[in-house]
């Protein structure tokens, strides 16, 4: 007999619900929107209701669910617990303990990033390997960082914050989290273009980056594959300070894969192939030769971890 499992990402605008069979495959996805209001007192009852009405819709039975796995946008210890979770309104909550409460039903919680990381391990970039490390690179830089098989999650679920490493001492901009000179203000979307504009007001050089308004990370990758020479600098530069970064998480962790993952990993091999290079000449002797590979699932990834929590 079939058995089901729930995988929940939980974002800002949308919570992407899916309908997982356990062997991994996605029977259906969709989205319901997240009311914030009210310090998001919303969020998890209308998951809940949407999880009962798809189960009445399929016919499916409530021993068939084998649990509902939950991605949020903030730290998560291993008990569920979310440790304040700006945007979504929350501040200290047991999310695993509310939601087991409201459907009757096994339920893990994780970060979303470590979720993801858990989604490409299982179905995705990173099938087949236990040690990896999972890096999104969108407005801001994301990571997850699996041992053996498992999350790092940390005392309060911070492990795999991958973006906030200072990679910069000199540098005199603060990053979103208030600190300066983190790798989320040089290797996201937004970074990238930080970059680039201060390049820009720089020097007077000649690139079809002049002419893009605004200017996006996009423009800049596909300006680099076009031969342009300054687009190709700072893309070299960008790639230069995320290998290195990578090569010393390598030194703690020793992954067999670094999954890149994110709307900037659109630009394909291009980072690959340069990260790679930076990361193999910085990195410690025995951390060389780790694979590089694009994650595959795309804005599914969370929910495939969700559901992967949940059969661990």
């Amino acid at each position: 007999m079939k058995k089901y499992g729930f995988g929940v990402d939980i974002g800002g605008t949308t919570c992407k619900i899916g309908l997982f069979e356990t062997t991994g495959a996605l029977i259906e996805k969709w989205e319901i929107q997240t009311r914030r209001e009210n310090n998001g007192e919303n969020i998890l009852p209308d998951v809940a209701a949407s999880i009962a009405k798809k189960m009445v819709d399929r016919e499916i039975s409530k021993t068939d669910i084998q649990g509902i796995g939950i991605g949020v946008p903030g730290p998560v210890t291993s008990e569920g617990v979310v440790m304040r979770c700006v945007n979504l309104g929350w501040d200290v909550i047991n999310v695993a303990k509310d939601m087991t409460e409201r459907t009757g039903f096994h339920v893990k919680v994780g970060n979303d990033a470590n979720v993801a990381a858990l989604g490409e391990m299982w179905q995705g970039g990173a099938k087949g390997h236990k040690d990896v490390v999972m890096v999104t690179l969108g407005t801001g830089v994301g990571g997850g960082v699996i041992v053996d098989g498992k999350i790092v999650t940390g005392c309060k679920g911070a492990g795999g914050e991958i973006g906030h490493i200072i990679i910069n001492q000199e540098e005199e901009e603060c990053c979103g989290c208030g600190r300066k000179g983190c790798l989320e203000q040089y290797a996201s979307a937004t970074g990238i273009v930080r970059m680039a504009k201060q390049r820009l007001a720089g020097t007077a050089d000649e690139t079809a980056l002049r002419t893009a308004e605004p200017l996006t990370a996009k423009d800049i990758f596909d300006a680099a594959k076009a031969g342009d020479a300054v687009a190709d600098e700072i893309v070299e530069e960008m790639t230069k300070i995320l290998g290195g970064a990578l090569a010393d998480i390598a030194c703690i962790v020793n992954p067999e894969v670094f999954v890149i993952g994110g709307g900037v990993s659109k630009a394909g091999s291009i980072i690959t192939d340069r990260v790679k290079k930076y990361f193999n000449d910085k990195t410690f002797h025995a951390c060389r030769d780790a694979y590089f590979e694009l994650a595959t699932l795309g804005n599914d990834a969370g929910m495939y971890g969700c559901v992967q929590m949940v059969l661990e």
